[in-house]
């Protein structure tokens, strides 16, 4: 395989997770009866450009279909983490009715509807038709289509160029990432402004959170890999923020190359000398990540062993494709694992795939008063320990797997 970017031929494995199916395919009662399509699941790193990413496999069409089933506003830390967004952007590049934001992957609408609520003009992209159709539900104009270069010069032939467009979550979500960059420098008007929101590799890494990667995430992401890849298709990066976000994120600020203003933070150059210190333009940096990882898996296993042996059930919240990466490495079934349950109706009455485990309401959970929980999505532990606090009340503890495995 060779680079998405440069097209080195790629040596350096980062990490091997076996064979999963994509992890936003739930299962029916229809589709459970059927064959599932697997695919398997190892991490490769350019030693070229560092831009770390998944060996091909799977296509972007069969991972982003009509009935993809992951909407952003069912969680409520993120829905605040864009209401804040968007007032601080509106802020700070002076945005009012004359001005045009643009999201890319807007999802259900969870960010354009604060944007609207501040009464500037937007528009979403967003492939999906289950999200699209949320999102207009919203009032929200969403162009159901992938975003790249093409679809940047229709916007731009059609008087739409953005003052402002954000992408988050979604740079490590797109197959071939020149075209998506690029479409932004098209996009953008001549002092416009991008930002872009991902996890950042470097935590990922270091905090061993491996079940962040999943076939439709095909990068891994480091400003030492993106400033080079910006650079070459037309923008720059002038700003950098660090969030907590998905276990910890950066929020890139980009300009266009040719006109952009603003000048370069002190910020975009202490985080470029960090990753250096780091050592993640070396293959030392990428080489143990793998051990991590299966010290993980072995854990969580004897723990839900030893759990079964007791006689205690254990379950899990949330239906997260994070949670799918982890179970289906781990080799989780039923037999250890009985249900999850998640808040978003698009999961519930669904199946976990690979692993089939039933995903149910959370009045299920209530009910039945299990021994444990087990956390999927640990990046929203503090929310969800505030959400379960009645599990503690009728005798049952909570656990998160990753980074290591904690009872609560």
């Amino acid at each position: 395989m060779k680079c998405r970017h440069c097209n080195t031929e790629l040596k350096l494995p980062l990490i091997d997770l076996g064979s999963a199916p994509p992890s936003n395919a739930y299962l029916t009662e229809q589709t459970l009866h059927t064959p599932e399509k697997w695919f398997p699941l190892r991490v490769l790193v350019c030693e070229s450009c560092w831009l770390a990413q998944t060996e091909d496999f799977a296509q972007a069409e069969e991972l982003f279909n009509e009935d993809y089933a992951y909407f952003s506003s069912f969680s409520t830390s993120w829905l605040e983490h864009a209401e804040r967004y968007v007032k601080d952007m509106t802020k700070r590049f002076s945005l009012d009715k004359h001005s045009h934001v643009i999201e890319v992957a807007a999802n259900d609408g969870y960010l354009l509807q604060y944007v609207k609520k501040h009464n500037i003009p937007c528009t979403g992209v967003e492939p999906t038709t289950s999200t699209a159709n949320a999102a207009r539900e919203k009032g929200i104009n969403i162009l159901e289509e992938f975003f790249g270069v093409k679809l940047a010069q229709q916007l731009v032939e059609q008087g739409k160029q953005a003052d402002l467009t954000v992408a988050n979550n979604v740079l490590a979500h797109v197959p071939d990432i020149n075209d998506f960059v690029a479409g932004f420098s098209i996009l953008l008007k001549p002092n416009g402004v991008a930002t872009f929101e991902f996890p950042h590799l470097l935590k990922l890494v270091n905090e061993n959170q491996f079940d962040t990667i999943y076939h439709e995430h095909f990068s891994y992401l480091s400003l030492t890999a993106l400033e080079v890849i910006f650079k070459e298709n037309g923008l720059q990066v002038f700003d950098v923020e660090e969030l907590t976000t998905h276990g910890g994120s950066l929020r890139l600020f980009a300009q266009r190359s040719d006109t952009g203003v603003q000048i370069v933070s002190e910020k975009v150059i202490k985080l470029r000398k960090r990753e250096m210190d780091t050592g993640m333009d070396s293959g030392n940096f990428y080489k143990n990540f793998q051990k991590k990882a299966n010290i993980v898996k072995d854990d969580l296993l004897n723990f839900l062993i030893k759990a079964k042996q007791d006689g205690k059930k254990v379950v899990a919240y949330g239906a997260a494709a994070k949670g799918n990466t982890l179970l289906n490495y781990a080799g989780i079934r039923l037999d250890l694992l009985s249900y999850i349950v998640d808040r978003s109706p698009s999961k519930q009455g669904k199946y976990m795939p690979g692993s089939r485990i039933p995903i149910y309401t959370e009045q299920f959970l209530k009910d039945d008063k299990p021994d444990y929980v087990l956390i999927l999505p640990w990046n929203l532990k503090n929310e969800v320990i505030k959400q379960l606090s009645y599990i503690k009340e009728s005798g049952g503890k909570l656990a998160v797997a990753v980074p290591q495995l904690e009872i609560i």
